[in-house]
């Protein structure tokens, strides 16, 4: 199995694994799932920490170096910290990073740091308490602002993700910027998806990555691209004279698919090749219906395989049924 890697039909190694912990979530977010909420999983259906540990060892088997720790929320699971300490000792795994709201990473920051993670992403999308409110459905501004320096304080390197979206938070584009001038972090901005968890009948969205640049370069006509890693899904920039950087990611446009090297695994054992297309396998039920280890890394390598070329295609393959809330799909 040693010598078997993640390679799709059009020679894409994938060695990055975004695995979601949870499905549940402390906050409402108009643009990952109705107001109402969504039929969470019971406990049965999501994989213990055990199955997520060991699917993890195979994934890394067959090549992936870095994991995601996503949700949902991933701190809102209670033995999350044991599960990280786990893990982080996977032979192969190089890196862990994290994506949090940011209500409750900042009280294990000291853990996380003697684990060796040091990567966080807070997803932000307003500076603004009231239009933050109106975002999260939630209040909770100042937590998560102030958890944002005590991370950097502690040494963390910190992104935010801003999903961007017209009539919402336009107005916080330009602050957002502003931030990096003195805070050595890095704001990103992304196009909005239809993850929400409805019916998809929802309006074309009119922010797109186009858009965002040509919005920035009016206020800030020298900025300056830097080198992106091969596979970024984000185009990089930075404002001369500033600490941090920004980038733009084209989520819904999908001009980064040549380069993807992820895969998806979802807190209930769904494997997706692509975040616009269907899940390709349950590797939950292959644990429990007593698949060794190497059934189940036969089945990643065939679902990796058979990888469509982009996310257009992925889309395709979904017969248009692409709405499921972001908060099951992990991000």
């Amino acid at each position: 199995m040693n010598d078997n890697k993640l390679v799709d039909r059009y020679g894409r190694q994938l060695n990055y694994l975004r695995l979601s912990v949870t499905d549940r979530c402390n906050f409402r977010c108009y643009y990952c799932m109705p107001e109402e909420g969504i039929d969470f999983a019971s406990r049965k259906e999501l994989m213990s920490f055990d199955e997520m540990l060991r699917l993890s060892s195979v994934f890394c088997q067959l090549g992936i170096s870095k994991i995601r720790i996503t949700g949902g929320e991933p701190f809102v699971r209670n033995g999350i910290m044991p599960f990280l300490d786990e893990l982080r000792q996977l032979d192969g795994l190089n890196e862990i990073t994290v994506t949090s709201n940011g209500t409750l990473s900042s009280r294990y920051r000291k853990q996380l740091l003697g684990m060796g993670i040091k990567k966080i992403n807070i997803s932000l999308d307003s500076l603004d308490r009231e239009r933050f409110h109106r975002i999260t459905r939630r209040d909770s501004f100042e937590e998560v602002y102030q958890s944002i320096f005590d991370l950097l304080n502690d040494g963390f390197e910190v992104k935010l993700n801003c999903v961007v979206a017209s009539n919402k938070n336009i107005q916080d584009i330009i602050p957002f910027i502003e931030l990096t001038r003195d805070q050595a972090l890095s704001v990103r901005f992304l196009e909005e998806m239809p993850f929400n968890g409805t019916d998809g009948k929802q309006p074309l969205f009119e922010w797109d990555h186009k858009r965002i640049a040509d919005h920035i370069h009016q206020y800030y006509p020298d900025t300056v691209r830097l080198i992106s890693e091969a596979n970024s899904t984000s185009v990089n920039y930075q404002v001369p004279g500033h600490r941090g950087s920004f980038g733009i990611i084209p989520s819904f446009s999908r001009t980064f698919c040549g380069t993807c090297n992820r895969v998806r695994l979802s807190a209930t054992g769904e494997l997706r090749t692509c975040l616009y297309g269907p899940p390709v396998a349950n590797l939950r039920d292959l644990l429990r219906s007593g698949a060794s280890s190497a059934n189940v890394a036969n089945e990643i390598l065939v679902a990796v395989a058979n990888r469509e070329r982009d996310g257009h295609a992925a889309e395709l393959a979904s017969q248009g049924n692409i709405h499921t809330s972001m908060s099951v799909l992990g991000g």
